[in-house]
């Protein structure tokens, strides 16, 4: 009743008529065209119009017909007289009915209309457009002219340029219209291209594509509103009061449609969410089929580079083949996560994909693929360091044969010699001392032989490619060797037997070899020694490398003095020769070593030493920049390891906490997945690390306990637990607004869950769900929990998330709520029927998702025999299936 009286003051106030200002010639062309033109809309439904408003309304005729068409009621029998009297008796029928609608009139009398008094005449149309036109229109609790502004600022809050605050001046430029129109039909005007400089184009625009396709005759001049400094409020009101009037209308059929539009297009969206998992799941297994074998290959190569290579392929797919798997991989079970939640609340059956290509069957294959990549990985290193001992060995065997086949030389040939048989007794002596210092030689070589037999039965046991080469050089050796030891042998006793008729020896000689002997061995010894090849992996291995080098080299001023020492002896056999005129023919009767050879060999020494320096100073430096790689990477793993842990503690509690509402778990859940998203260059830098070390052939680090393995499993798993629980709070939140579940029923429900979560693991098992349904009042027999069950936990993983929980208890209440909006959908297409035709769907609905419909309604059969005809529940089961609705 209140509010009818501020509608009747509202009346009130606009009756006001304002006299001075009717006095404006131009407020007063635009009121007489658009309260024409708006009465001409309705009159043109009884066939007749109006062409002068003082003068066509003065028999009252027209007039009465106008309200009979704008109320829908029946009003006296006109006067069908000439007479002045009978078109007053006229004219007052219809101001009384218009007083009967709760108006009153102000200085409005029949006699005035009667005689044409134009003044009079608009300011009784105005309130007849008051009455019919604004008075009945609400919006948000306000209504008349309120609420049109209202509805109109609504309307028109999204476009620029526009800003509606009254019926006059807000509208010269023509955007509101303009704005109005597109809100409703965008098909109808591009408004983007519309400017707010050019209101002629805007206010024509509008009223010609509203008169055109809206049915809205043009009641209002764009010359007039533009060239009017303050346009007539009462001519805009009339005219966007047919604006209102035409879109609501259409809005409940859109409603309706749009309600049905929504069920399909659920629909069709499910069925692409599962062609989408079908063949995600199936393009995943394939590749994991693929890629299992190649992991589990583990044929040898016999080079370092082939396996280098090998190594290198394997990075590739690292870092460029799975990552896009892993991320396939977690879409595929947020996609199949929203599709049952979805399904679930159209209350459809659960999702079962094909044989195979069940979430568990897939991570069943991501575990053998992973087992398998862990097992190359560790394959693949373990054969580089095979290779790289095979390499170093080899090189080994090479020198250290090459050298002794060098000293072999012509042994066999100097030992078969017959010299001794026609050689004085003198020489005689000369060749027992010279096979003397030969046979320490000999002995002298024998480490040699067994370093070298040695070094071949390791490469045997490595399995080392080129073995057989090796082994037949190693047996030439040895057997070279035992041929070398027995004709030793033998002329040794050739010479014992004769060294009896030798007495003659020079000691000068003799000491000479004796000295020369050991010393040359030494030389040679030391030269092998600084070229030898060397492998290391730590610091402390170089050094101590280096600090035997060192000690070498202090030794060098006492060999320096031997060799002083026997250059000396040397030198003083050459005085006595000289001295004594002793034929020796230039030559040492007891060794092959000469001056030359000690000197030669002691500047190779010498030349040798700083190039040992050299090496080691270099060995030294990479060793100290494997400990920096090292040490770097440990820095940042010992930092990065300790981080996801956390994080993954932290996404643990926020998910079973309950702090705040869904949507601020939500946004709290997707800053954290920033931040983690935002630590990939992180992991990305550890990744360069990883790799410089693994280039740098480091195999083992003391400054940390996580290898990049380590890192990457929790990196995965970080990534995999953020993605999952973001999912599972936005199911929660359609839950929640497909159910209409309050925030306050969410608490509720978790902290039921969580208290009967015993293990804080985010499921209760079945026998803790069982517990907390009793608790909440349910009488359950082990036939009903097992139905509960298989709604709750469709895949038999014997546990229920807290989605399937809040799922449950929300489904109870979800029914009765769908099922009104299918017959609320139902009557609005049905209309007076209590059936629907298929072409009324094609009419309402857009085609593909008309026919979609129509197409699941097939089976059914209409009511009465009429064909192609649906009641309510053929219409809901070809909606939403066999169901409880």
């Amino acid at each position: 009743m209140d509010q009818y009286d501020d509608d009747v003051d509202y009346m009130h106030q606009e009756d006001d008529w304002d006299r001075d200002l009717l006095l404006d010639p131009a407020w007063e062309k635009q009121q007489r065209k658009t309260f024409t033109a708006w009465c001409n809309s309705h009159l043109r439904k009884a066939g007749t119009q109006i062409e002068n408003i003082e003068e066509d309304f003065r028999d009252g005729l027209k007039l009465m017909l106008l309200l009979e068409v704008i109320s829908g009621e029946r009003l006296a029998k006109p006067e069908r007289g000439k007479m002045r009297v009978h078109k007053i008796s006229n004219v007052n029928k219809a101001l009384d009915f218009i007083a009967s609608k709760g108006v009153k009139l102000v200085s409005i009398g029949a006699e005035e209309i009667v005689d044409g008094n134009a003044k009079m005449t608009l300011g009784m149309i105005w309130t007849i457009i008051l009455r019919f036109a604004i008075q009945d229109i609400s919006v948000e609790e306000t209504s008349a002219k309120e609420g049109l502004l209202l509805w109109c600022q609504r309307k028109t809050a999204p476009y620029k340029n526009v800003n509606i605050q009254n019926f006059h001046i807000s509208w010269k430029d023509g955007l509101g219209f303009c704005a109005l129109i597109h809100r409703h039909r965008p098909e109808l005007i591009d408004y983007g291209k519309l400017r707010k400089d050019d209101p002629m184009t805007n206010l024509n625009t509008a009223f010609d594509v509203a008169e055109k396709y809206l049915d809205i005759p043009k009641m209002l001049d764009a010359e007039d509103i533009i060239s009017t400094l303050r346009p007539d409020e009462k001519a805009v009101m009339t005219y966007v009061s047919c604006y209102y009037h035409a879109f609501s209308g259409k809005q409940k059929a859109e409603t309706a449609a749009n309600r049905i539009c929504k069920v399909l297009a659920v629909n069709q969206e499910n069925e692409q969410l599962m062609e989408d998992y079908e063949k995600l799941a199936s393009d995943l297994l394939e590749w994991i089929r693929r890629t299992i074998p190649w992991l589990e290959n583990r044929m040898p190569e016999n080079t370092m580079q082939a396996m280098q290579q090998k190594l290198e392929d394997f990075r590739d797919y690292r870092r460029l083949h799975k990552p896009p798997k892993v991320q396939e991989k977690c879409q595929l079970e947020i996609n199949f996560n929203t599709l049952q939640t979805k399904l679930r609340l159209s209350n459809r059956p659960a999702f079962m994909p094909s044989e195979g290509k069940m979430v568990s069957d897939i991570n069943n294959a991501w575990g053998n693929l992973e087992g398998a990549e862990k097992g190359y990985e560790e394959w693949l290193l373990n054969e580089i360091r095979r290779l790289e001992r095979l390499d170093h060995l080899a090189e080994k065997f090479r020198q250290k044969a090459a050298i002794h086949e060098a000293w072999t030389e012509g042994k066999e040939e100097m030992l078969q010699k017959r010299d001794y048989e026609t050689a004085s007794l003198s020489e005689i002596k000369a060749l027992l001392k010279k096979h003397e210092a030969f046979e320490s030689d000999l002995a002298a070589h024998q480490d040699r032989v067994e370093q070298i037999a040695a070094i071949a039965q390791e490469l045997n046991e490595l399995d080392y490619y080129d073995s057989p080469s090796v082994n037949a050089r190693c047996q030439r050796i040895c057997d070279q060797w035992d041929a070398l030891g027995a004709l030793t042998q033998k002329r040794s006793e050739a010479l014992q037997r004769t060294e009896k008729l030798l007495e003659t020896i020079d000691q000068l000689y003799l000491e000479f070899a004796k000295r020369a002997a050991p010393f040359n061995n030494w030389m040679e010894g030391a030269m092998e020694d600084l070229q030898d090849t060397f492998i290391v992996h730590t610091i402390e291995e170089i050094q101590g490398l280096s600090t035997a080098h060192e000690q070498f080299k202090a030794t060098l001023p006492e060999a320096d003095k031997e060799r002083q020492a026997i250059l000396g002896i040397h030198n003083e056999i050459a005085k006595i020769v000289q001295t004594y005129h002793v034929n020796m023919a230039g030559t040492n009767p007891y060794t092959t070593i000469n001056p030359q050879e000690i000197n030669a060999k002691w500047d190779k020494v010498r030349q040798l030493v700083p190039q040992r320096d050299q090496a080691l100073i270099e060995e030294h430096a990479r060793q100290q920049n494997n400990e920096r790689l090292r040490r770097q990477f440990a820095n940042q793993a010992n930092v990065i390891g300790p981080w996801i842990q956390t994080k993954m503690e932290e996404i643990g509690r926020i998910s079973i906490e309950m702090h705040g509402t869904l949507e601020d778990q939500l946004t709290h859940l997707r800053q954290y997945e920033k931040s983690i998203v935002n630590y990939k260059p992180k992991i990305d830098q550890l990744e360069g690390d990883h790799q410089l070390i693994q280039e740098a052939l480091i195999f083992d680090n003391k400054h940390t306990n996580y290898t990049m393995e380590h890192i990457r499993v929790g990196w995965e798993q970080l990534l995999t637990t953020i993605a999952r629980t973001i999912n599972e709070i936005e199911n929660q939140i359609l839950t929640r607004d497909a159910k209409g579940i309050s925030q306050e029923q969410l608490n509720e429900f978790r902290a039921s869950f969580n208290h009967f979560d015993r293990k804080r693991t985010g499921m209760m098992d079945a026998e803790d769900f069982k517990t907390c349904l009793i608790s909440m009042g349910y009488n359950l027999g082990e036939n009903e929990f097992s139905r509960i069950m298989s709604i709750v936990d469709p895949n038999r993983m014997g546990v229920v998330t807290f989605q399937a929980f809040i799922d449950f208890m929300s489904r109870e209440t979800a029914d009765t709520d769908t099922a009104d909006q299918v017959m609320a959908s139902f009557k609005v297409l049905a209309g007076d029927k209590n059936y629907i035709l298929a072409d009324e769907l094609r009419r309402e609905l857009p085609p593909d998702q008309a026919e979609y419909c129509i197409a699941r309604m097939a089976p059914y059969t209409g009511p009465d025999g009429v064909p192609g005809a649906l009641d309510y529940m053929s219409f809901s089961t070809a909606l939403y299936g066999e169901s409880d609705l």
